[in-house]
């Protein structure tokens, strides 16, 4: 990935953003009613993106409201779909990044499928679409799920784009936060120690995890789900894209390097291509090479949610490949 070079020329409304216009006040709300017409976030003259928390939604009806936040403190905004559940996950990824930046900017989420309006007007071809916003202005930044360090270098410029135009005030960062009650659900044991060993990085100790919840528990969808994404993440460790998508075109026949760009794509939201790929592979072979195929395609099945629509769909399209 070329590092991101950002100028003041960025801030040049690339998206347009002009039809997203306030909702009309509701009766009885106006300005002098003891205060009621503070905003969203609760306090009087405050716009929901002002009131503190390091992540907000933001949805057709509030976006300008959440986007007049950007005169303050720099906004990433994160556009993702719940058909896609590895770019719902990628939205707490940008806010753990929103808390360790010292809240430095503050993260914008918005979920594609519930807003219409956002999804025109950012015209997104892939789910995590991922942008910045300065004094109401939009900065392309990336797509797909990228670690953290390879989002901190987007980051670091959107931040010294920002401090060009006195954009430099932080979100409160919340401290730490207390014990949970009894009434708060726990996760199962085994759920939670993937969880952190995610967190550490620990991908093998993850796969154990799961694969021990599922020995207790076969039919828990959640650990089934877990251990198909963290298998992903091992697979697509250290791969590099172009290299990879350059050994898939040069052999059609090469059946790893179809699975590894399938598992990329996924892994980026191109979830329709990938299993096109796969599909295209598993009618291009034969013998073990074509199940290799079939039996990674079904994989990513597990990966991307099997009641997501676009999985019944590529079944249909396995079943004519192979039949």
């Amino acid at each position: 990935m070329s590092e991101p070079r950002f100028t003041a020329a960025a801030l040049r409304g690339a998206v347009d953003l002009s039809a997203l216009k306030r909702p009309a006040p509701r009766p009885g709300a106006a300005a002098g009613a003891g205060g009621a017409a503070g905003g969203a976030a609760g306090a009087p003259g405050t716009h929901p993106g002002e009131g503190g928390g390091l992540v907000v939604p933001a949805t057709d009806a509030t976006f300008q409201d959440v986007a007049a936040a950007s005169m303050r403190w720099p906004l990433v905004v994160v556009l993702w779909s719940g058909r896609a559940p590895e770019s719902a996950s990628f939205v707490g990824v940008l806010g753990e990044l929103a808390r360790t930046n010292g809240g430095r900017f503050q993260v914008a989420s918005i979920d594609v499928d519930a807003n219409p309006g956002l999804l025109r007007a950012f015209q997104i071809q892939s789910v995590p679409s991922v942008l910045g916003l300065v004094q109401g202005q939009p900065v392309p930044l990336f797509v797909g799920v990228l670690p953290p360090s390879e989002i901190q270098p987007w980051i670091d410029e959107l931040l010294k784009l920002a401090a060009q135009y006195g954009v430099t005030g932080q979100v409160p960062v919340p401290e730490a936060a207390p014990a949970a009650s009894n009434d708060v659900e726990e996760l199962p044991a085994y759920h939670q120690v993937a969880y952190d060993a995610i967190e550490r990085g620990d991908l093998d100790a993850a796969v154990t995890a799961y694969e021990q919840a599922l020995t207790e528990q076969p039919g828990d969808p959640d650990a089934r789900l877990g251990l198909a994404q963290v298998r992903l993440l091992q697979r697509t460790e250290g791969a590099d894209l172009t290299v990879a998508r350059a050994a898939a075109a040069a052999d059609p026949l090469d059946v790893p390097a179809q699975l590894l760009v399938a598992d990329l794509d996924v892994l980026g939201g191109h979830v329709e291509d990938a299993f096109a790929r796969l599909v295209d592979t598993v009618r291009a072979t034969s013998g073990d090479l074509r199940n290799q195929a079939r039996q990674h395609l079904l994989g990513l099945f597990e990966v991307v949610g099997t009641a997501d629509p676009r999985v019944a769909a590529a079944r249909r399209s396995l079943m004519s490949a192979l039949f």
